[in-house]
């Protein structure tokens, strides 16, 4: 069997652009049913949702703190591409929402949606080794280091965050979002495994 041939700078440009592109659509599917997702994401939403700031800066300066681990545990390149995934998707959120209208029929094809569109982002952000900071890069690490999955890892800490959520929002739209955050976490779950995909 031949060893897997490392990605390209080419192809992590294009698989960058293409996951933060579509994490930033699936953010603004959710935030336009007013719903919240987990992780930092979430956080940012949460924090967007209470302050009126805009989620793209406040999602790039909440995860500012976690490029140190980033860089210890995963390195100088998981690093710099992860910085950069944030800050393309940081500034896609800023001009996205004057570009695309999205008005969903229901909080629950709002919740699918977010989650099909930024399951598939995040799965492609993930195999070009990055992420979108956070609680992302925790739960990488440990995927790599300890063989958790990823996206389980990420449930676990979208439960505390959507604990949070029920005091600030209405209960039956954290209830959706909570689909939608299940929806993504399978995608990932079971799609991002280093069992079947070994290719760096």
């Amino acid at each position: 069997m031949s060893a897997p041939v490392p990605h390209s700078l080419l192809d992590d440009a294009q698989g960058l652009a293409f996951g933060t592109i579509m994490c930033a659509l699936g953010v603004l599917i959710l935030t336009g049913a007013g719903l919240v997702t987990g992780q930092t994401a979430g956080a940012a939403v949460l924090i967007s949702y209470v302050t009126g700031y805009s989620f793209g800066a406040v999602f790039f300066i909440i995860n500012l703190p976690f490029y140190a681990l980033a860089w210890v545990r995963l390195g100088p390149a998981f690093t710099v591409k992860t910085f950069l995934s944030v800050a393309m998707i940081s500034t896609i959120s800023l001009v996205l929402g004057d570009l695309v209208t999205v008005a969903p029929a229901h909080p629950s094809v709002a919740a699918v949606l977010f989650g099909l569109v930024s399951g598939a982002g995040l799965l492609a952000i993930f195999r070009h080794r990055a992420s979108l900071g956070g609680v992302g890069i925790v739960a990488y690490d440990l995927q790599e280091r300890l063989g958790w999955r990823a996206g389980w890892v990420q449930l676990g800490f979208d439960l505390v965050l959507f604990a949070v959520a029920a005091v600030i929002l209405p209960v039956q739209l954290v209830l959706w979002s909570l689909l939608g955050a299940a929806v993504l976490n399978a995608i990932i779950g079971i799609n991002h495994r280093r069992d079947r995909y070994i290719g760096t």
